[in-house]
């Protein structure tokens, strides 16, 4: 039997689920908000009657999710730790200057293959340093890409994803990681003690494929054993999380805009 994402509100409290329609439905004026606020807060199984009304019967039965940006995010600013590590190697840039160079050189085409990350993706990560900082020094180039396998480097966009995805499993709702990644996010969600929370990963260094080319998402569904349509993406790229998602068949929420916490997924 299908289990709906939006269905396991149940499990939460009224007021959670009065936020999750905030944020599903920000288009509403606020006549038409209260109005949906009432109606929840008497009887907290509306809301399911609700989003079906708006855009008809909807069963998810798997919940895909972004990883840099959605579920997890650098503690530090990368500018700011290039410029910290880089330093003792010579690295006298400013902060906004390699902030600026990296951007440059991510938005340019990769040129040594069509996929940015293969396997570790080290070829592609020593462009970037180089071309951010003008240090080519190897030992600088191992020293930041380690750091960045280790959970010091990141931390949790939502504290309370943890139980999110506890319930949602419980409640028979796969769970899926879609990133543009290279092989290092596995090891990296195990040190963030996270890995466990989901059913599959599809990461593009080992896919070949990237968001938001619709295969990423088809090989998750893939993974999980559903279909498209059964399952909708969170992420915080209009373009590859959005726009990549909505091309395979899949429904699609903004992080930040259409959710702003993954309680409000339920």
């Amino acid at each position: 039997m299908a289990t709906r994402i939006t269905k396991i509100s149940g499990l939460l409290s009224s007021t959670n689920v009065v936020v999750s329609t905030r944020a599903k439905f920000p288009f509403l004026g606020s006549n038409s908000y209260s109005s949906a606020v009432a109606s929840i807060e008497s009887d907290p199984n509306s809301y399911e009657n609700y989003r079906k009304s708006i855009h008809g019967g909807i069963t998810h039965k798997a919940l895909l999710v972004d990883a840099v940006g959605t579920l997890v995010i650098p503690s530090q600013p990368m500018a700011q730790i290039y410029k910290q590590i880089g330093e003792k190697y010579g690295v006298q840039f400013s902060e906004d200057e390699i902030l600026r160079r990296y951007r440059k050189a991510y938005e340019q085409p990769w040129g040594r293959s069509r996929l940015r990350y293969v396997d570790d993706g080290r070829p592609f990560w020593q462009h970037i340093v180089s071309s951010s900082t003008g240090c080519s020094d190897s030992q600088y180039f191992e020293e930041l890409y380690n750091y960045y396998t280790t959970e010091k480097a990141w931390h949790l966009c939502d504290p309370n994803a943890g139980e999110v995805f506890k319930a949602l499993k419980k409640a028979g709702v796969k769970v899926a990681i879609v990133s543009n990644f290279d092989t290092r996010l596995r090891p990296l969600l195990r040190a963030l003690n996270c890995d466990h929370w989901f059913d599959a990963m599809a990461v593009s260094a080992e896919v070949a494929a990237e968001k938001p080319n619709p295969m990423i998402f088809l090989k998750a569904c893939e993974l999980l054993g559903v279909e498209a349509e059964d399952a909708v993406h969170v992420g915080d790229d209009r373009r590859n999380d959005i726009w990549g998602a909505r091309d395979a068949g899949c429904d699609a929420w903004l992080w930040g805009s259409d959710v702003h916490s993954f309680k409000e997924v339920m």
